[in-house]
Formats: structure tokens, sequence, C-alpha cells
């Protein structure tokens, strides 16, 4: 590729409230939002790409990061091939990728990081408690077990978060993810706004 999309990254625990906030921020003009989700959601089963996805899932297995980045580009061009994502434009908001240690190498063959925004609970607990008010309010029972969230907090220390070293500390601002959607988002673009305002159109590998 010669250029690279300019990104920034929604980092955080779940609970954290990327979605929520990813959203917000793709109905700003300027933000295009990209989830994982939902790439897996709109993707084409019939193309190869697709039918190599149903194989993992059939098996149980997880994608293979290559895989995961292969989709993760064609979704992206997809985008700009319905001017959907305007690279010219838009900073690209990252919602759920990279996600491994692996894919955040390859990644950097695609995008030019700008920021990187996490989302952080100055109390863990009031984030093991946010994840089980979600769960109840969505009646998923299981979810809602006060061992399997704090698993869920684990497993993201232990094997996400990591993700982050592989980025200049310059780049990683921390916002707390405590508070209203408003007040969050508040905290969010008084870090992207500038980074928007510097931006330039593309960025040369």
């Amino acid at each position: 590729m010669s250029e690279r999309y300019q990104a920034i990254l929604l980092f955080g625990a779940p609970g954290a409230g990327k979605g929520t906030q990813g959203l917000l921020l793709g109905n700003i003009p300027g933000f295009f939002h990209m989830s994982t989700g939902d790439m897996f959601r709109t993707l084409d089963h019939n193309s190869e790409i697709g039918q190599l996805f149903d194989q993992y899932s059939a098996r149980g297995e997880l994608v293979p990061d290559e895989v995961t980045i292969k989709m993760w580009s064609e979704y992206v061009h997809a985008q700009t091939v319905l001017s959907l994502y305007k690279p010219k434009q838009d900073l690209l908001c990252l919602d759920g990728i990279p996600r491994t240690v692996a894919q955040a190498h390859s990644i950097k063959e695609h995008i030019d990081v700008r920021g990187i925004i996490h989302l952080v609970a100055p109390n863990p607990e009031e984030m093991v408690m946010r994840l089980q008010r979600r769960a109840i309010e969505q009646k998923r029972v299981d979810d809602a077990k006060i061992d399997v969230i704090r698993n869920r907090l684990d497993i993201y220390e232990r094997e996400t978060r990591p993700v982050l070293d592989q980025f200049d500390p310059n780049l990683i601002h921390e916002v707390n993810a405590i508070g209203t959607p408003a007040e969050v988002l508040g905290g969010i673009l008084r870090v992207l706004a500038p980074i928007q305002a510097t931006a330039h159109t593309t960025v040369p590998n």
C-alpha cells in the first residue's frame, strides 16, 4: 500500500464503553467508527474470506490474526468504495482491533495511529458493577455473576492490555470511563479535537 489510513484506537476493558463512544464519535463529521462487530455482521459469507471465517467458526476455533487483519483490510476498503469512509477527510476510529500483539504489528502496515484513547476506571469495582448491571438489564444471567465478570477483566489485563505496549506511550491518552456518555465523550474530544485539526489527509509509508 502506498498510503496508510489515519486512525485513532479506542481501548479499554470490557464495560469501558468503547462501543458507545465509538458510535457517538461516528456521528461527528470527520470521524468514521469501525468496530469488529460491524465487520463480522456485514461479512459476505459467499466470499472467499467469508467462507474461511465460517470454517473456523464451525470448528469453534478463533480466527487467526492474519485472517482477521485480511478481513479487516477488505472491509475497510469496501467502506471506501461505498464512500461511507473517506480516508482523505475522516479519521478512522477503530474499536475492537487490534486485540493481540500480533494484530498490532500487522495492522501498522495499514494504519498511521495518531492517538489512542484508553478508557479507564479509577475504581475497578465501578467497572465490575457496570458490567453486572448491564448483564442484568440484558437478561444475561450467567454474565452477571461476579466471578465471570472478574475473569473477563483478568483476561483483558493478561491478553489484551499488553497491546498498548506496542505503541509509542506519547500516543496513549487515558480518559475516565465513569460518567455519563456525554461526560466521557467530552473527555475524549478534548484529546481528539487537536489531533483531528492537525491530521494530514494521507500519510505515506
